[in-house]
């Protein structure tokens, strides 16, 4: 089914299941020695800026990320697959001046975009699928964190969220990030962060990288002065309102984590196909050889 250019991996009949059989077969090599299909196009690198606007002010508010992929594909052409699955994160196919992506992407209008078990898995699958056809990522990051509650925790969350991290980190084919907004704690480096391998990490100026959010961090870190504040008749809001804005000035946003290393470019949204298409080009002839072993042990 078509919306917003994007093909859903879902088929209402025979005919149309054979036709996004097909497409999907198009983005795909036909073995695993062989570099995916090359399908020569006509897009301009730099053929939009409406990016620069597709982030809400509101930090609460959220966007569709297929968007932003749309924006990225050649010609806006993306197919989705297991789209019913785990709204929360999306995966797919799209092509990049005619050769074929892997797109993974949190998704803020689903659950704020957070890593649960079933996305986890959802995301951990595409990227091992992905490295064993020899086709690069692009993974775009809104994350708040992993998902909290009990369910979760007797679920194993956490033995669920590392097959996220182990599929990246033994991933050996390109693998660009670019962190859009929210990019929080260890959900963070499971979307691929610098630390997990990623090749290239560009972020907008919306992004926000740290290890959680301002308001939960200034009600831990300040906690004290806080107290003081309330203790001596003080507007507890307004110092809390500082605290906030003193904690994204100096540590979350992406000007600190280019300055230690964990972002290679902080971009105007504008520029990310172009810097994308760069980053492509020159990562076409990686390379990576892996420790002689037959395989890790992937948590299962």
């Amino acid at each position: 089914m078509a919306h917003s250019g994007v093909t859903h991996f879902v088929a209402a009949d025979d005919h149309q299941a054979i036709l996004i059989a097909k497409k999907l077969l198009s983005f795909l090599p036909s073995n695993n020695t062989e570099e995916p299909p090359f399908v020569p196009g006509h897009d301009d690198v730099e053929r939009d800026d409406s990016l620069d606007t597709i982030i809400p002010d509101d930090p609460k508010k959220g966007y569709d990320v297929r968007e932003v992929i749309i924006k990225l594909a050649d010609m806006g052409d993306f197919l989705e697959v297991q789209a019913g699955f785990a709204p929360n994160i999306v995966v797919g196919f799209g092509r990049i001046t005619g050769r074929t992506v892997g797109f993974v992407a949190n998704q803020p209008i689903a659950m704020s975009g957070v890593l649960d078990i079933d996305s986890s898995d959802k995301g951990a699958r595409f990227v091992r699928f992905c490295n064993a056809f020899n086709i690069p990522l692009v993974t775009l990051v809104d994350v708040p964190g992993f998902l909290p509650g009990v369910t979760q925790e007797y679920g194993g969350i956490i033995r669920h969220g590392a097959k996220m991290l182990f599929a990246y980190s033994a991933a050996t084919v390109p693998k660009i990030t670019v962190v859009l907004r929210k990019a929080y704690g260890g959900a963070y480096l499971a979307m691929c962060g610098k630390d997990l391998g990623a090749d290239r990490v560009f972020a907008w100026p919306t992004a926000e990288i740290a290890v959680m959010g301002a308001q939960g961090a200034v009600g831990i870190l300040y906690r004290s002065e806080l107290a003081e504040v309330a203790a001596q008749g003080g507007d507890v809001d307004a110092a809390r309102q500082g605290y906030i804005t003193e904690y994204e000035d100096t540590l979350a946003n992406p000007y600190m984590a280019a300055e230690r290393g964990y972002v290679d470019s902080v971009i105007p949204p504008s520029e990310t196909r172009p810097g994308v298409i760069r980053a492509l080009r020159a990562l076409r002839n990686k390379r990576e050889t892996l420790p002689p072993k037959k395989h890790g042990n992937i948590p299962l």
